[in-house]
């Protein structure tokens, strides 16, 4: 795995891990996420258009991971507001826990997805130690669904705490988590 900024390691897949044009490449990347995730079509076209429009927001900033030609997973996040949809719905349950001020100078991880060819061989963790290294931010605040799963192990394994459990987002079926950590991520 070669990764940006660091000594070139090959990996047998030889994954990159660079920059992504991400509304160049959503179609590509919600196919990922719609294989590790479980999406249908139709969620797909929604969140099509929830990715365009984050990609326009301030800071906002996407990485790959590729082998050859095909994207193996990505990540893609910016730095948080309050005014985002994201932040509405967590900052109640935050507030409970007396834990709002996180949704202030933290780097929102929105997205991170790793097609199951690709899962287990690291390209998760490099993907997200990757783009919080680059934050401005001193932490960053993620959503999960709320059970014991390989992402939320990695999350812990990066210094991630839940902040607030049991979040409920309309539509989502299950609740979620929110976590956070101070930047920079255990290694």
């Amino acid at each position: 795995m070669r990764l940006p900024g660091h000594a070139h390691r090959r990996h047998p897949d030889d994954i990159v891990i660079g920059p992504l044009d991400l509304p160049a490449r959503v179609d590509e990347a919600l196919a990922v996420q719609a294989v590790a995730f479980g999406l249908g079509p139709d969620e797909v076209a929604v969140r099509r258009q929830i990715v365009l429009r984050h990609m326009t927001y301030p800071g906002a900033r996407a990485l790959g991971a590729t082998a050859g030609d095909r994207l193996a997973g990505f990540v893609y996040g910016m730095p948080n507001s309050r005014s985002h949809w994201w932040s509405t719905v967590v900052e109640p349950y935050l507030r409970a826990q007396g834990l709002d001020d996180w949704l202030d100078d933290s780097f929102v991880i929105t997205e991170l997805h790793v097609h199951p060819a690709y899962q287990n061989r690291g390209v998760g963790r490099a993907l997200i130690t990757t783009i919080t290294d680059g934050a401005d931010e001193p932490r960053s605040i993620l959503s999960a669904i709320d059970i014991d799963s390989p992402a939320r192990g990695l999350y812990h394994s990066l210094g991630y705490q839940d902040l607030a459990r049991r979040v409920l987002f309309p539509s989502a079926p299950k609740p979620y988590a929110v976590m956070g950590a101070t930047l920079p991520l255990r290694r």
